[in-house]
């Protein structure tokens, strides 16, 4: 009996964090999302897809904290996608167990989102979440980001590698001139900041507040420059 009770807790917390972060999400997202946290917590004990284990921890360190991130996202889309025609296509690279990438699909219908990891068997819970969860917009990739050409309008990580790797590895994917880099992170990362290289410029450290989490957590925003 105390699983449907736990699951119910979980999804009023969800529900509430949602609206801490004034998203206007429907109840099958907020179904979708509670679907794939048991999605996750299911495949982690097979896959190792992430170190935490605890679904109340899952939901503020992984879902909420990639939720955090959706209203800077929908923003950037929708001034890509004033044109109309294509969807806007983001490349979620290092997505491990699909965070953010699962949780942008979900979130955000209009975006097509390519989770892309080095690892078979993250990639394959990817792909299956999107088969599971009726994401056509989702799509797990098995390659190197070096190795993709892209073009995404927007290339997101959330602790990947450092600022430096992660435009130099994805540079080849991103979309010329309009395309950004969108890097979640803990602290302000000065360092990773100044050492970016000749071509790409940080041009907003946007903060998130994470509901039920007691961390500074940012959104480093990149661009190349002619």
């Amino acid at each position: 009996m105390s699983a449907p009770a736990n699951h119910d807790a979980l999804r009023m917390q969800l529900e509430a964090g949602a609206r801490a972060l004034e998203l206007d999400l429907s109840e099958a997202q907020v179904g979708q999302l509670m679907d794939f946290l048991a999605l996750l917590q299911k495949w982690n004990k097979v896959y190792n897809l992430t170190a935490v284990r605890d679904p109340q921890e899952m939901l503020t360190h992984h879902l909420l904290d990639s939720l955090a991130a959706v209203a800077p996202l929908r923003r950037q889309a929708a001034s890509v996608g004033q044109g109309g025609g294509a969807p806007v296509k983001l490349l979620d690279v290092g997505s491990g167990g699909g965070l953010p990438g699962v949780v942008f699909a979900i979130c955000c219908p209009g975006v097509d989102v390519s989770c892309v990891d080095t690892v078979g068997k993250k990639a394959a819970f990817t792909q299956q979440a999107a088969v599971a969860l009726r994401l056509p917009n989702l799509h797990g990739v098995h390659a190197r980001v070096e190795t993709l050409a892209g073009p995404f309008d927007v290339i997101s990580c959330r602790a990947f590698a450092s600022l430096p790797d992660f435009v130099a590895w994805s540079r080849s994917a991103l979309a010329v001139p309009h395309g950004v880099w969108l890097a979640m992170k803990g602290k302000r990362p000065d360092d990773e900041i100044a050492a970016l290289p000749p071509g790409v410029t940080m041009f907003h450290v946007e903060p998130l507040a994470v509901p039920g989490l007691e961390a500074e957590r940012c959104i480093v925003w990149m661009r190349p420059v002619a």
